[in-house]
């Protein structure tokens, strides 16, 4: 077992930098944990104080590298002696169409592909979004309930969630639209979990009869695996299931693998688990390490849809954020980082099917590949979430005992794991020891 990790003291400078941030920061800006870090390197942090974590939250999936990987460090210090900015828009750059190439090399689905890089996740979303529309010359866009997308205007209309993302911001963009996602552990009342895929296809079905036509409609988008909806991979079928409307019709499918993608659930992308082709797929987090990158890849001709000028940003496909892309990549083939998601998921889902089998507040153990999470209930008959506050206590017990691990879900009330698939394995016992622990002293 870990030794506990004591919380920061009134005098401590991790205290003292926190009330400086409730001091300076929007009380709008989330906050997972109070901890306040000052370096880390790999699977491990060290907040200001000096005290020592292991990180199962890295950087919302963001460090499938782990943190300051030798080699993301060596490019980006070689880049910063080179070109900082220019913008793709004034001059091209090697680095970006390598980024492409690599993108367009590895992404699932035949046929000629572009790509186009952004920002952020929720930036490329909404480009992607912006593709299909013109290239259908359709508005609508289906999302599913429980869903996460980003938190820009556009994106929060696609979020499955209103509270608190969507509320108090006023109208959401038009056709938007939501539709069921399968969730085997919370089904519909009356619907069995071998009877989910049917369900939520026909349900999709009867949505073009009654909310908005297919004819009317440019794309589908949809997670592989929910990410913020609390790690929930669809049922059996789901996702072959929609490739076969969006044929059927004319749309687009767009798969958003920002946080599911480079090699978090066992795949380079957990669409391949399916077999599915994506018309347009959105890439972001650990694709660059922790800069800020992201993309989107898929069949040339929607890319080519919109107009020259209509697509774009200041700082898309920054040199720096190409630079640990393309050492990301060297990484993943070096280091075989995909078998790494497999290796590792298969170990915390091993631990975390034991407590599931063990504690009654723990409802279920779900995901796929090191994409893994526990559901926390007050009681497994039941199912009712346990409360957010309780939840609260638990990540404030991991990090008091020196593990950093966040939420996820509608109700807050599941616990994710995004270690760095370069993680040690005696950095991932520790991790779950120390999660097994507060577990084991946890009263519901």
């Amino acid at each position: 077992m870990a030794t506990k990790t004591p919380s920061p003291t009134k005098s401590s400078k991790a205290a003292a930098a926190w009330a400086e941030r409730e001091r300076l920061v929007s009380n709008g800006s989330a906050a997972y944990t109070h901890l306040v870090l000052d370096r880390a390197l790999n699977s491990k942090a060290w907040d200001v104080d000096g005290k020592e974590y292991v990180d199962f939250a890295g950087g919302i999936g963001a460090l499938n590298v782990g943190h300051c990987h030798p080699k993301v460090v060596a490019a980006l210090r070689e880049q910063a002696g080179k070109l900082l900015h220019t913008s793709f828009h004034v001059a091209a750059y090697e680095s970006y169409l390598e980024v492409c190439r690599r993108l367009i090399g590895v992404t699932p689905g035949p046929g000629a592909k572009k790509a186009i890089l952004f920002n952020s996740g929720s930036e490329a979303i909404e480009n992607a979004v912006k593709f299909a529309r013109a290239y259908t010359k359709r508005k609508g866009v289906i999302a599913f309930d429980n869903c996460f997308h980003g938190r820009t205007l556009l994106c929060l209309a696609l979020d499955g969630k209103h509270k608190p993302l969507r509320q108090g911001f006023g109208p959401a963009p038009a056709e938007i639209y939501h539709s069921r996602f399968p969730h085997a552990y919370r089904p519909p009342l009356g619907v069995k979990p071998e009877q989910l895929t049917e369900h939520c296809l026909e349900a999709l079905e009867r949505f073009f009869l009654i909310e908005n036509s297919p004819e009317d409609t440019a794309a589908i988008i949809v997670e592989p695996v929910q990410g913020e909806g609390g790690f929930v991979p669809p049922t059996p079928g789901f996702l072959k299931g929609l490739r076969k409307i969006c044929d059927k019709h004319g749309i687009v499918l767009i798969i958003d693998e920002v946080q599911s993608g480079f090699g978090r659930t066992g795949e380079l992308f957990a669409i391949e688990h399916d077999g599915v082709a994506p018309d347009l797929m959105v890439v972001g987090k650990s694709l660059c390490a922790g800069m800020p990158l992201s993309g989107v890849v898929g069949r040339a001709e929607i890319l080519d849809a919109a107009a020259t000028g209509a697509i774009g940003g200041t700082y898309g496909g920054n040199p720096m954020s190409c630079a640990a892309a393309l050492a990301v990549f060297e990484i993943f083939k070096e280091e075989k980082l995909v078998e790494a998601g497999r290796r590792v998921g298969e170990k915390v889902r091993k631990r975390f099917d034991a407590l599931r089998d063990k504690h009654d507040f723990v409802g279920d153990s779900r995901g796929v590949g090191a994409m893994r999470a526990l559901e926390l209930v007050t009681d497994k008959k039941s199912k009712t979430p346990l409360p957010a506050a309780r939840v609260k206590e638990i990540l404030q017990s991991c990090a008091d005992r020196g593990l950093i691990i966040i939420k996820a879900g509608p109700q807050d009330n599941v616990l994710r794991t995004l270690m760095p698939l370069t993680i040690p394995d005696a950095d991932l016992s520790r991790g779950l020891d120390v999660l097994e622990e507060v577990l084991e002293g946890f009263k519901p």
